[in-house]
């Protein structure tokens, strides 16, 4: 039996997560984890001024001799593009990394040029082969599989660590945040780091040799940051960073311009968020972000409301994408309609290492610490 629709009385998720709980207050767990994490992971004030000049410090005296004292990956989207341009101005030599799956938006390409020689950063492009990218991210969405992003979220942490590893580099100085990112329900996504289920449902699904595709074992990783002592840094923690703001900071400084949503860089994502997401599986992003932004104090939960009642992206450029991802990944109308119909299907109703995943978290704030920390 489905259950009856509830609503969180804090921020905004809903039962459109399955697995989503809630108090006698009506508060959901959601939001109560979130505001934690967000608690006990962000500095403040003072003491954020001395964290973030102590990890300078620390990433300049480690890159010293070297080319480059850090690796940064842009996607020309505002997270990106705000690490790049405070990294810059703090003092640091930065590599920027850019993992080209085929899915650029103009503007996208756009903004990473404007950022690039503005702020005088080398650049780093990886460029998967379009056919190969093709053939995999039709194995997921062939899979009926919610999180159809594993393919590029998989390729940028492989190649952002396979840089790290060539240039000697200990520091990734990442977009991620809390204050946008807090709030994410398991059920929506799936680890986009488990290589044995990204392989498994591209040999069922998939017929092209992934000769092109960064990827990254479980042991890898673990080798890079507990031998090579490679860090992963969530750079935008260390500021008090504010996502309005900083478009209005880069548009002035940069010449940025916006693209609409989180991550609507991508065409695919963009699609992927605001139309297959919903259709498919009743899920919409939007629910999550502005979640995790009400728990930072950057949005009211009243405006979160109203801007649920829009369409997650602008109609007609809904109908210009429809049309781009259907002749890109040569489909027909009525074969990605099958795809758009099927049945949902669990990711570990396919081979994976979800187990040793999931027995990983008993140990997630120890290793978070081993990491994140300098």
């Amino acid at each position: 039996m489905s259950r009856p629709y509830q609503i969180c009385t804090r921020c905004i998720m809903d039962t459109s997560d399955p697995e989503i709980n809630f108090d006698k207050q009506g508060v959901c767990n959601h939001c109560t984890t979130a505001i934690e994490r967000i608690r006990n992971q962000i500095f403040q004030y003072e003491a954020r001024e001395r964290a973030l000049a102590l990890l300078v410090e620390k990433v300049k005296a480690e890159g010293r001799g070297k080319n480059y004292d850090c690796i940064i990956g842009v996607s020309g989207g505002v997270d990106s593009t705000t690490t790049a341009y405070w990294v810059k101005r703090l003092g640091l030599r930065p590599l920027a990394v850019h993992f080209d799956n085929g899915w650029d938006s103009e503007l996208a390409v756009d903004n990473i040029k404007k950022m690039l020689d503005v702020l005088g950063i080398e650049l780093y492009t990886h460029v998967v082969d379009w056919e190969e990218f093709r053939d995999l991210q039709l194995s997921f969405l062939n899979a009926s599989v919610a999180n159809c992003e594993i393919p590029t979220d998989h390729g940028i942490t492989a190649l952002l660590f396979r840089m790290a590893s060539k240039e000697q580099i200990r520091f990734i100085l990442s977009g991620s945040n809390l204050v946008t990112e807090a709030v994410m329900p398991c059920s929506w996504v799936y680890y986009n780091q488990d290589l044995k289920h990204l392989k498994a449902v591209h040999r069922r699904f998939g017929s092209k040799s992934l000769r092109t595709m960064p990827m990254i074992s479980l042991t890898d990783y673990l080798i890079c940051v507990l031998v090579k002592r490679i860090r992963q840094i969530p750079f935008l923690n260390y500021l008090d960073y504010d996502k309005e703001k900083a478009k209005i900071m880069l548009t002035k400084k940069l010449g940025w311009r916006d693209y609409g949503g989180k991550h609507y860089e991508s065409v695919w994502t963009r699609f992927f968020q605001g139309y297959y997401l919903p259709e498919k599986f009743g899920i919409d992003k939007r629910r999550a972000h502005y979640s995790s932004m009400i728990c930072s104090g950057l949005m009211k939960r009243t405006h979160a409301l109203s801007e649920m009642k829009t369409l997650p992206y602008e109609e007609s450029l809904m109908r210009q994408d429809f049309q781009f991802v259907l002749k890109k990944f040569g489909l027909t109308l009525e074969e990605f309609n099958i795809i758009l119909k099927r049945d949902p299907i669990p990711h570990t109703n396919y081979p994976n290492h979800y187990v040793l995943f999931h027995k990983l978290q008993r140990f997630k704030n120890i290793f978070r610490k081993i990491a994140i920390s300098p």
